[in-house]
């Protein structure tokens, strides 16, 4: 009886939660009627490591420009990686350019709505292919992020923080989701509570719509394991690439190495080791004359 009553008390109240997610969810403009399923999936993309304040004005610009896969596909790489900006990753952006050409080659231009496909996908990996198919597609899938997993943590399982990822946070979901269609709103609410609420730092316990959560229950017991550091930009390879990348994005033919150098003249050791990591990840293209380019504006 006592297993049986701990279950029950570690189950999250699918009602409670939609009910607070109708009344408490952010605006966000990929979640409004008559997004396409691209259009979703663009937004995953994006929102990779990155905030929402800084996607939403890229993708607005980007779905404009490219509504479906065949038009982003059509569009060269280097231009793709222009309109990206200053998101961050652009790999990632190399990535979408690769799966809209999939998709407008081999799914007539329609996102996939099985998780199977989408995970063939390029740059589509576990948590993509669910989130698509759940909020694209309103299929019962369990969806999880960092945010998720850190619900489930506190509410279900007592616990100040998630840990590293692990195969069961899939079943730990799975098990939450309601039966029929509400489920994937229950998903998404699952989502916007880790982030806007249930937060890593200075969760709003106060505000929290669950009727019963462990973590709580047990007076909020801290976190056993070492405290996680802020990552640092400012100095970083990533902070040098990105600072190359400006130089080519700014450039429609290709430059120098004398030009590139002047992006970054505090450490020639890690500039070179940054445009090295950038011709190998195929963001950038070096021309027979030894010149520079974005990738696809080399010849």
């Amino acid at each position: 009886m006592a297993v049986i009553v701990h279950q029950q008390l570690g189950m999250i109240d699918p009602r409670e939660l939609n009910a607070w997610y109708d009344r408490a969810q952010r605006d966000l403009p990929w979640r409004r009627p008559g997004v396409s399923a691209w259009q979703i999936l663009v937004s995953e993309f994006m929102l990779q490591q990155t905030p929402v304040a800084r996607v939403e004005p890229i993708w607005l610009a980007w779905i404009a420009r490219w509504p479906t896969p065949s038009a982003t596909a059509a569009a060269g790489a280097a231009e793709v990686l222009r309109a990206w900006g200053k998101l961050g990753y652009p790999r990632r952006a190399k990535r979408l350019h690769e799966c809209a050409s999939v998709i407008a080659a081999e799914h007539g231009d329609v996102v996939p709505d099985d998780v199977d496909t989408l995970l063939s996908l390029p740059g589509i990996g576990t948590y993509t292919a669910r989130a698509i198919a759940c909020f694209a597609y309103g299929q019962r899938v369990p969806v999880v992020d960092t945010n998720v997993r850190r619900v489930v943590a506190r509410a279900v399982h007592g616990l100040h923080d998630a840990g590293s990822p692990s195969a069961r946070d899939l079943g730990d979901v799975a098990a939450l989701l309601p039966d029929g269609d509400t489920a994937p709103k229950f998903s998404i609410a699952l989502m916007e509570l880790g982030a806007t609420v249930c937060t890593a730092r200075n969760p709003r316990c106060g505000l929290c719509p669950l009727g019963h959560c462990e973590w709580r229950r047990r007076g909020y017991p801290a976190g056993t394991g070492p405290a996680k550091r802020a990552q640092r930009y400012a100095g970083t390879d990533r902070q040098v690439r990105g600072r190359l990348l400006d130089v080519l994005r700014a450039n429609a033919s290709p430059v120098t190495r004398a030009e590139l150098d002047l992006a970054w003249t505090t450490d020639t050791a890690q500039r070179d080791r940054a445009l090295d990591s950038l011709l190998v990840d195929g963001l950038v293209e070096q021309t027979v004359d030894g010149r520079f380019a974005l990738c696809g504006e080399g010849d």
